[in-house]
């Protein structure tokens, strides 16, 4: 499974991306706006910074607009993906997009059967948002299980891509179902590393290491 980080925070994207760890990035308008920073301006800076899929959400509601404003997004960098509501006008876009060549991530996905048109759309990825689902008591795992079965079912070739992703274990989970991506915040990807027995393992070894006075260097 591939990792993208979600957020549009350069400090926290290069320092994940120096590790490693970085397959792609997943932006929005929220995230952008949290920034502070120009849309345009911080959307150049992620992908030059990295080599991956950066995920650039448009803003109009209606299809034509959506079309010039992803065109305009996708003449930025290679490597933009156009992000797009699951909407009926999103699902337009998507289409138009698709033709042309130009990547599409569709987003805000809460049933299957919305994953269901957005793969006959041609979207290269289908952002299914996990958590809001359990926030109203429905199992969002159930979403990621059910589209990887409609689309290996039909050879889709459109990409599951979890998101509203809020912890380790939804990583897991999602991993598990057979997702294609998580886009995780980069406080739950650094947090995966974690475990209360590494850390106490690696506090033994050194704490042994010591004691022989020696040193590899």
């Amino acid at each position: 499974m591939k990792f993208f980080v979600d957020t549009a925070d350069i400090v926290d994207i290069r320092e994940l991306d120096e590790a490693g760890l970085v397959d792609g990035v997943t932006t929005n308008p929220s995230l952008i706006a949290k920034s502070g920073r120009d849309f345009i301006e911080v959307t150049k800076e992620i992908c030059a910074l990295v080599s991956g899929p950066v995920s650039a959400e448009v803003t109009a509601l209606d299809a034509p607009t959506m079309l010039e404003e992803g065109r305009k997004l996708a003449a930025l960098a290679d490597n933009v993906v156009v992000k797009l509501p699951l909407t009926f006008e999103g699902l337009k876009a998507c289409q138009g997009l698709t033709a042309d060549g130009i990547k599409t991530n569709v987003t805000l996905c809460f049933s299957a059967n919305q994953g269901l048109l957005a793969a006959k759309a041609g979207a290269t990825y289908i952002s299914p948002f996990i958590g809001r689902l359990d926030d109203l008591g429905v199992d969002g795992m159930e979403l990621i299980e059910n589209l990887r079965i409609i689309y290996d079912n039909y050879g889709f070739e459109t990409q599951i891509l979890a998101a509203s992703i809020r912890s380790a274990d939804h990583v897991q989970q999602c991993a598990l179902a057979g997702a294609d991506v998580a886009t995780v915040p980069p406080s739950v990807l650094k947090g995966l590393v974690k475990h209360k027995l590494t850390d106490a393992g690696l506090e033994a070894f050194m704490a042994d290491w010591e004691k022989t006075g020696q040193s590899i260097l």
